[in-house]
């Protein structure tokens, strides 16, 4: 027979859940306060003693009551912290079992995808669902074939708060980890969240899929464009969780293709910049295609008399400025890698990189285009002679110059570079800027890209970008780039095979096979020669 003692207990234990059973909502939420205030961090043991062995009553009213009311929020968060409190207790297996019995997994990721359910509510499912995935691999299992690795990850793309996008994270790193029957499914799961437009999501979910990637220890084909696409990002942080990335994939067998990709970025295609293009050249925007008749008519000065609307410009360089930031990252990842292994940087020499960072320093519309694509460049000039012979032949002498003493860190030990400027002479000044030195530096990039040879024009001015990193002593050399840019962002949009076939066709466009694009790129360089531009 019972003892008086436990009588006692289990009146008040019957007399409880007869009060939760008969109050509504406000004195429910009372209960579910106390309840917390009472129970915190409390084990198993200590919550059976409180509730005279019969928690497990309470904890089927709690879940039976979520599994009702969730839909409608009402006081969702407090009751999601009472079943913590059963779940996260020492020795709660009983209670894990109880609550997944019930269909408490799919409950927790209905909250995920609800949009009337506020924010809090659904961080607090969320470390309910790490409290099931950290008790083992068969509930990490159990998350997973309740489609959960769906409804987590778009949860995490959505999340506006980044507290909770954090926390989403610590639960796909538990499911990543000790679930080797879906681990796949969560690499692929990361993967397809890199597109997102959060942009704490794409870092987190870059972080998550370095740390997925040395698990699994085999690549996806679709990561490395999901990776390249996301260096159009403008924020600085997901761009360096990217290129450490790019650092560990280049150990896969994704190098080849992931290299590629990265040099092909530096040289931004036909299809991405032609929208930018007629702007520029027919100046004013309404003007339209009467800018190219005149310039086809005059010779090309209508072209520069007519100077481009402001408004008109600057939207259409906003719309392409991912395409700029794209080719900026993708330059600045060159030389990390190429800094970081040499066999790296030899397999880059072999892709002709040193021709697409050449035409990346060529971009007048990004700045940090061209510096990054500088920077790298002058990292192969000073680790391969032959990279210095060709690029000086190409640049030209002073242009070379420039280019050497306006790099922002010193020339490394024992290089060409190095020995070469130790004993070099002083550089003398340049002339001051005329307007008949209107091509400039990127006239001679550009030359340089197609094979043409260096310019025999005196260089009158600087690069911007290197500028903005080193300065001459003559303050003659601090004029500013004066170019222009309507011939430079024309010529830059083909490659330079196409036009090596222009300038061997000795004044005579034959057969149409190159397109009217070329056409037009081969009249006017016959322009430029005419007027002795270069």
């Amino acid at each position: 027979m019972t003892s008086i003692k436990e009588q006692a207990a289990i009146s008040r234990l019957l007399s409880f859940l007869q009060d939760w059973d008969k109050s509504g909502k406000v004195a429910r939420s009372h209960i579910l306060s106390s309840f917390i205030e009472t129970n915190q961090g409390k084990t198993a043991p200590e919550l059976e003693k409180e509730f005279s062995q019969g928690a497990s009553l309470f904890l089927v009213r709690l879940t039976t009551w979520l599994r009702l009311t969730y839909m409608t929020g009402c006081c969702l968060d407090k009751l999601l912290k009472s079943i913590g409190i059963f779940l996260s207790a020492v020795s709660s297996n009983r209670y894990l079992i109880e609550f997944l019995e019930v269909g408490g997994v799919l409950t927790l990721l209905e909250i995920l995808g609800l949009e009337k359910i506020k924010e809090e509510h659904k961080k607090e499912s969320i470390k309910l669902l790490q409290l099931i995935a950290n008790s083992g691999r068969k509930y990490k299992e159990l998350i997973c074939e309740s489609y959960g690795v769906r409804s987590i990850a778009e949860f995490l793309a959505k999340s506006k708060s980044e507290e909770t996008q954090e926390e989403v994270q610590v639960l796909l790193d538990a499911l990543v980890h000790g679930n080797p029957k879906y681990q796949n499914q969560v690499y692929k799961g990361l993967i397809a969240l890199l597109p997102c437009a959060s942009p704490k999501a794409q870092q987190l979910s870059l972080q998550t899929l370095r740390t997925a990637q040395s698990i699994i220890g085999t690549t996806h084909p679709s990561i490395v464009d999901c990776v390249l696409k996301v260096l159009r990002t403008m924020h600085l942080e997901v761009q360096y969780e990217a290129i450490e990335l790019i650092k560990d994939l280049v150990n896969y067998d994704v190098r080849k293709t992931l290299l590629q990709g990265l040099v092909a970025l530096l040289i931004p295609s036909v299809k991405e910049t032609s929208k930018l293009q007629p702007k520029i050249l027919n100046g004013r925007g309404s003007e339209g295609a009467a800018g190219h008749q005149g310039f086809r008519e005059s010779g090309g000065s209508s072209c520069f008399t007519a100077a481009p609307s402001p408004d008109s410009t600057v939207l259409q360089l906003t719309a392409h400025l991912p395409v700029f930031l794209q080719q900026a990252a993708a330059a600045k990842a060159i030389g990390v890698l190429a800094r970081s292994n040499l066999s790296i940087a030899e397999e880059l020499l072999h892709l002709r990189v040193v021709h697409s960072l050449m035409a990346a320093m060529g971009n007048t519309d990004h700045s940090n285009s061209q510096r990054l694509a500088s920077l790298t460049l002058e990292y192969f000039v000073q680790m391969f002679p032959v990279v210095e012979t060709h690029v000086r032949r190409s640049m030209g002498e002073e242009l070379y110059n420039l280019f050497i003493v306006s790099a922002s860190s010193p020339p490394l030990p024992q290089s060409s570079s190095y020995l070469r400027q130790n004993g070099a002479p002083t550089i003398p000044p340049l002339p001051q800027y005329t307007p008949t030195h209107g091509m400039g530096l990127v006239t001679g990039c550009w030359r340089a890209c197609l094979g043409l040879g260096p310019s025999s024009r005196p260089l009158s001015v600087h690069f911007p970008a290197l500028m903005s990193v080193g300065r001459l002593q003559h303050p003659s050399a601090q004029a500013q780039l004066q170019v222009q840019t309507v011939l430079a962002s024309q010529l830059f949009l083909l490659s330079s095979e196409q036009c090596r076939g222009l300038v061997h066709e000795n004044g005579q466009h034959s057969g149409g096979h190159l397109g009217s694009q070329q056409s037009q790129c081969y009249q006017r360089r016959q322009h430029m020669i005419k007027n002795q531009w270069y």
